[in-house]
Order: C-alpha cells, then structure tokens, then sequence
C-alpha cells in the first residue's frame, strides 16, 4: 500500500472521531433540528456547489482565487508526492507551479463529470469524481480522478484534502 493511500486512510479515520456538532439556534434560540435526510442532502447540494465552482475558478488559473476553497491547514496528494499545506502561503506556492504547467499545456477550464459523495460525520464529507480538463478550442486536455475531504467549518464547506488519481480508481460511494 502507498504512502499517499495509507496518508488518506490515517485522515479518514480521524475524520471519523470528530464529534457532531451541535445545531445552530434558529432566530427563537431554539435548535434548528433538521432531519438526517434533509441535512444530508443539503450538504450534498452546497458540495456539489462547492467544487463546480471551484472548478470554474480554477480555471481561470488564479492562485489566489483558489485559496478561499481550501482549509487553512490541508493537504495535497498527487503523482509528485504529498505536500502538506500548513498555510494559504504555502498552499500558493505550491499549486502556482501546477498552474503554470497547464497554462504551457494551453489549459482553459475543468469540469467535473462524475462526484461519487459519502457524508462520513455532521462535519466531514468524502467525494470522489472524475475532473475533466479543456483547452481553450474545446478540446479535451486530460482527465484526471480527483478524491476530497471536505470539512464542514462555521463559513461552510472546505477542502482538506484532496487526492489525484487515476480515473479508473474513483471510489465509489453511495
């Protein structure tokens, strides 16, 4: 088993052990109680926002315009190896060489074609999916497997960490 896979494996299991959260008091100061169907779908669709959007904005190629969608800690998982992202600092420096390599590639935009999801705690979700990357004529630059950890902060959803993969190793959830 790799150092990365074991790496991702360590981080979901102490995903798990996170306790759930309380609900937020509704304007009465009343807990807002929501069903766990309710909940999970509504976290399902803000993830599903989430990272279409984040795709749109990587797009555009912007270290900056991308740090807002990651956790300040987090890590990266790819082919190159693991990096350990303890600030938004050192997130920018290292996914401003990645983003350099797709614009020499004629990168344009990304979309996802495929997001397998499992809520895993009240504040942990693990989505995998296959990320389609563009040029700017149209064609089809790559696909790439991509796997998330998001947490759930008081701003929202967040991504923890996220893992490149091969397209065939998707995980598939419920």
């Amino acid at each position: 088993m790799s150092y990365a896979l074991k790496l991702l494996i360590l981080v979901l299991l102490s995903a798990l052990c996170v306790p759930a959260q309380t609900p937020a008091p509704d304007a009465s100061g009343k807990p807002v109680v929501l069903q766990k169907n309710e909940a999970g779908q509504d976290d399902k669709a803000a993830v599903t926002r989430l990272l279409s959007d984040y795709a749109r904005v990587f797009g555009k190629l912007d270290v900056q315009a991308i740090l807002p969608y990651y956790l300040d800690p987090s890590m990266l998982i790819r082919p190159q190896g693991v990096a350990m992202m303890p600030t938004h600092a050192a997130m920018a420096a290292t996914f401003a060489p990645l983003m350099e390599g797709l614009r020499v590639r004629g990168y344009a935009r990304s979309e996802f074609t495929t997001l397998n999801m499992k809520r895993l705690s009240a504040t942990t979700m693990l989505v995998s999916g296959v990320a389609v990357r563009y040029k700017a004529d149209g064609q089809e630059l790559e696909r790439i497997g991509a796997t998330y950890v998001l947490h759930k902060t008081e701003k929202g959803w967040k991504i923890a960490v996220s893992v490149r993969h091969d397209v065939e190793n998707v995980v598939r959830l419920e």
